[in-house]
Parts: C-alpha cells; structure tokens; sequence
C-alpha cells in the first residue's frame, strides 16, 4: 500500500510527497521511495523517523504501528489518515482521543465503492428488518492470504451497520459441528484467506422465499490508495475532529 500511495501521489498535481516514513529495521531503510514503488528516484528516501514538515499524514501499515504514529501526529500537530486496520480497543480508543485535538480521519475501508455499500446495506438492513419472515445477514469476506486480522475491519463495518439498523446483538464467527436452526438475532461472518485476493466482501440478506446480496471486489489495491489520497486532501481543510470516508465523499 506504501509502494501504491507514492505512486499515485506523485502522479497527482494536487499533491507533494515530503515523506516516506517505515520500521525502523525496514531492509531497504535510506532507498529512494520511488525506486521503491517503481516509479524511479523522487529524492525521498525511506525514513525511521518525520523529521520534515507535512501537512498531512498518511498511515496505512500494521496495528502495532498507529499508536506510536498518532501520538507522533498529535504532538507535531499533523492531521492523519488512519487507514490501518485490526486495531486494539487501547488504540482505537487512542485514536478517538487523539482526534479532539487534531483532525483524524479513520475508516476500515478508504474504497469509494466500498463506503457506498455501505450506505446501501443500511438502507436495505433498514428496509428489510420487519420482514414477518425475518431476514438472516450473513457477511463473507475474502482477502490475501498473508492478511493478519480476521473478519476484515470492514465486514466488521458491515455488522456494525446492521447491527445499528435492526437492533441485532449477537455475532457468529463460521460455523462448524450441529449448531442447530440458525437463530433469528444473529450476525453470520465467514473470512476466506485465498492467494493475494486484494479485498472481496458480499452482504447476504436471506429471506423465506428469495435472497439479496449485496456485494463489492477490489480487483487491485488502488482504489483504497487514490481514497486515502482524497482522505488527505479533505483532512488539510478541516479543523480538529473524528471523520470518515462518508464525510470525505460527502455521503
């Protein structure tokens, strides 16, 4: 994702890259990111540290990364894009308290058609939720197999959402064994960990008599670098607060 954001940032005349930020132990610690993103030499190495002034930062790498980063944002006074996903409670919880004194946005997902699923599934949860039949939601997600949360943060979203749409409180993680009849307040996921699938999810809504998927695929990363990048733009222009990506795209 690193590699896809200098990219595509660079393409972008709206944009300045000022840093490229990794792991301290990062192998290739001191190359040029755009050699790195194969885009050839943009004469900004691959730094331990932000030692340059930037109006905006943007994290996509692994959970136990966000809370040094935010912190360092918070203190430097640098709005962020938190993209990462699988976070503690601790963190998010960081992140919440982060944001009352910078501006933050953090969504599970940076996807534009992503996010507007997600608004279709709260308008279909919403509709669907007095069907005298009832409606069984079941969300199965497929990523890459080297992925290390599971369900995703954004089939999390998705349960989030008809959660708060149909007063459902309970959760299901697979099946497996004699469960019995599926009971009617519950939130089915299924996380598939399949080749380097960048990111699938599909929403089943199941009723007596006929079914309703809903369903979004990446077929490359891109789509969630060129959010974050729109995520950044939006972020230079706001003052201290939570955001997310409906904000961004006006949703």
């Amino acid at each position: 994702m690193g590699q896809r954001l200098v990219a595509l940032a660079h393409e972008d005349p709206e944009l300045t890259i000022g840093a490229a930020w990794d792991h301290a132990e990062h192998p290739q610690q001191g190359t040029d990111a755009g050699v790195l993103a194969g885009i050839g030499e943009i004469g900004i190495p691959l730094s331990p540290s932000l030692t340059t002034q930037v109006d905006v930062v943007v994290d996509f790498s692994v959970a136990a990364a966000v809370a040094p980063l935010v912190q360092a944002c918070q203190q430097r006074k640098i709005p962020v894009v938190v993209a990462t996903t699988g976070l503690s409670e601790a963190d998010e919880q960081l992140v919440r308290t982060v944001a009352e004194t910078i501006p933050v946005v953090w969504a599970p997902s940076m996807s534009l058609a992503v996010n507007l699923l997600m608004k279709l599934t709260q308008l279909a949860a919403e509709t669907l939720q007095n069907q005298t039949s009832g409606v069984d939601f079941e969300i199965i997600e497929r990523h890459h197999r080297f992925k290390e949360d599971s369900p995703s943060g954004t089939a999390l979203k998705f349960g989030q959402i008809i959660a708060e749409a149909t007063g459902i409180d309970r959760q299901t993680h697979g099946r497996e064994g004699r469960p019995g009849a599926r009971p009617r307040n519950e939130i089915g996921y299924h996380a598939v960990r399949v080749g380097d699938n960048p990111g699938e999810h599909t929403i089943v809504m199941g009723m007596l008599g006929e079914t309703l998927e809903l369903r979004v695929a990446a077929s490359n990363r891109d789509c969630y670098a060129s959010g974050a990048l729109s995520a950044a733009k939006f972020l230079a222009q706001q003052p201290p607060g939570l955001y997310d990506m409906s904000d961004v795209l006006g949703l």
